[in-house]
């Protein structure tokens, strides 16, 4: 048996703080729940998954994350509720000038499920997810 219980929360660590911000509440839908200026970070969340976005201090020289050789997260996956909203935000998230589209909505393992691949304003991997019916 299990000695916890689930996600509290995600803690990411953004290159643009704003724009990812942004992201996720004009694309997503998603509501700011607390800023901290004096780190700076904030909270976003759609009512079940809860995501803090840290900004990185750019004056330190970091480096982008690399999921095929750096230790960390490779992407986050987010469920939709259908295939209809998978197509509606894959439209909206090609349109939105900061994000990068990897691959368009299409079947996952022989379906009926279907996942889209795409980076967010800050490069962070995001794949969205119909688990199909």
């Amino acid at each position: 048996m299990s000695e916890t219980t689930g996600l509290s929360h995600l803690g990411l660590s953004v290159d643009d703080l704003e724009a990812s911000k942004l992201f996720f509440i004009e694309v997503l839908g998603w509501q700011e729940s607390g800023y901290d200026p004096s780190y700076p970070r904030t909270a976003v969340s759609d009512g079940t998954l809860r995501l803090t976005l840290w900004q990185v201090d750019k004056s330190l020289g970091g480096a982008e994350f690399d999921r095929k050789k750096n230790v960390g997260l490779h992407h986050l996956a987010i469920k939709v509720e259908s295939e209809a909203k998978l197509d509606e935000l894959y439209r909206k998230i090609a349109d939105h000038p900061k994000c990068t589209i990897e691959f368009a909505p299409e079947l996952l393992s022989g379906g009926p499920r279907k996942h889209m691949m795409f980076n967010e304003p800050s490069w962070l991997r995001m794949e969205l997810i119909w688990q199909g019916s």
